[in-house]
């Protein structure tokens, strides 16, 4: 099973968080111990905080891969062509119950 670099990127900026707030949670709970007032964390870990912003974003840009066109006419739109298995293709659902042309005027 073969990674790609975006996924083990991302994959990196996750841990890069987690190990960010487990700094967080244990810079506070050393706080209590001390008896003094938390003001925030310390620079380290707002450091490790824009790493791992920074590398989850680049992941979450390059790992889904090329973007498809969304014109009807395109050849590598896929939804405009039926699939090849009609068989789940179902025509017969509560939509019949509707009439056809609704010729429903507002009242005000």
């Amino acid at each position: 099973m073969a990674l790609n670099l975006g996924f083990v990127v991302g994959i990196l900026g996750v841990v890069i968080l987690s190990h960010a707030a487990y700094s967080t949670v244990q810079y506070r709970g050393l706080l209590k111990i001390m008896e003094e007032e938390f003001s925030g964390p310390p620079l380290n870990v707002v450091v490790e905080l824009l790493l791992g912003l920074v590398l989850c974003m680049w992941a979450a840009l390059t790992v889904p891969g090329t973007f498809l066109s969304i014109h009807p006419h395109s050849e590598e739109n896929r939804i405009v062509s039926l699939p090849a298995n009609l068989d789940f293709m179902i025509f017969n659902h509560r939509a019949r119950v509707f009439p056809v042309e609704m010729d429903m005027k507002l009242k005000h």
